[in-house]
């Protein structure tokens, strides 16, 4: 078959759920916001989970399904961590927005239009502390006419007297089998073949994420067709081969400091990111039934180690590097040990 026809529209917006009852393996979420919609009261909130869990999609489509599209425009701000949302931004753009009333409820074309605006502030996470605090005032003070939806992956980094004045809802990982749901869904819309193989590789290389499948899927279609393997989603993904971490692995069981050294130095010399070795690294060690546990803590708290010096910007053939000769010193000691 010759390559399919590419429209340039994503399909993670083409394949959004517009509606809050589509939004897939949230039944807790879904049920108390199909309530609310139907009341139209609307406390403050805080949706919060892992990556492509389906939070601003469903932040997105409860704010369509209250105003409507002729109203969305004058009665939800969004906010995202791409915008400036510093100090500046919460006391100009969202308070002078907050403020502004809105005319009395009144149903429009079907849509509740409740009287009040919406302001969507994604990935709340990133806003800065005094960013946050400047937000307690102009949320108390605008509470009647002005709700707000925050969104982040890591509840812990949102102020609580912020998290406070919000109902929280915790968005789930998605299963393997929601996953290839939806992801079998898309492909029968864009005429796309996709083995069972390929399949459980796209749900292992997103990691419960469903927008990442998806753009990974749709990344494979454009350069490979509407037939797609294995290795074509892990080669448009930047996932590093699994034959390459086994290689470290397999150096470091060597024993020998030249072999494990040549390795390392292939790795660098790819141009393979050594922070998704060390995870990969460590999902293989994890695994690994012949070591015990003690030396597998010795060898994670070098890892973990490892990757934090990486996030500060140290080199990463020290670090690799590193972490190759303290696994290898734990594996010999393992040796020794059962010698004795």
């Amino acid at each position: 078959m010759g390559p399919v026809v590419q429209s340039s529209r994503p399909w993670v917006e083409k394949y959004r759920p517009r509606q809050v009852k589509d939004v897939a393996h949230q039944e807790e979420v879904v049920r108390v916001l199909t309530n609310t919609l139907e009341t139209a009261n609307f406390p403050h909130m805080l949706f919060y989970g892992p990556p492509g869990t389906g939070k601003t999609t469903t932040a997105l489509a409860i704010a369509h399904q209250l105003f409507g599209p002729e109203l969305y425009k004058s009665r939800v701000l969004e906010l995202n961590a791409s915008d400036d949302r510093g100090i500046n931004v919460v006391r100009t753009k969202i308070k002078d927005f907050a403020a502004v009333a809105v005319s009395s409820g009144s149903r429009q074309s079907g849509y509740p239009c409740p009287p009040y605006k919406i302001i969507i502030l994604d990935e709340a996470d990133s806003m800065t502390e005094d960013a946050q605090n400047a937000l307690r005032r102009t949320m108390e003070t605008y509470s009647r006419v002005t709700r707000f939806i925050f969104i982040c992956n890591y509840i812990s980094r949102i102020i609580e007297p912020l998290a406070s004045r919000c109902a929280k809802f915790r968005f789930k990982s998605l299963s393997e089998e929601i996953m290839s749901s939806r992801i079998l869904h898309i492909c029968k819309e864009e005429g796309l073949s996709l083995d069972s193989e390929a399949l459980s590789t796209l749900g292992t290389i997103s990691e419960g994420d469903l927008r990442r499948a998806i753009t990974y899927l749709q990344s494979a279609a454009r350069l490979f067709g509407s037939l797609i393997s294995s290795e074509n989603l892990i080669g448009v993904s930047g996932v590093i081969p699994l034959g390459v971490v086994q290689s470290l692995f397999a150096a470091c069981r060597s024993g020998e400091f030249d072999v494990a050294n040549k390795v390392v130095t292939d790795i660098i010399a790819e141009g393979y990111p050594v922070s998704h070795i060390l995870s990969q690294l460590f999902d293989v060690i994890t695994a690994a039934e012949d070591i015990p546990d003690d030396q597998k803590a010795k060898i994670c708290k070098r890892l973990a180690e490892a990757d934090k010096r990486l996030v500060d910007g140290a080199d990463e053939y020290l670090q690799l590097m590193d972490v190759a000769s303290n696994t290898m010193r734990a594996l010999c000691n393992l040796e020794q040990e059962f010698e004795a």
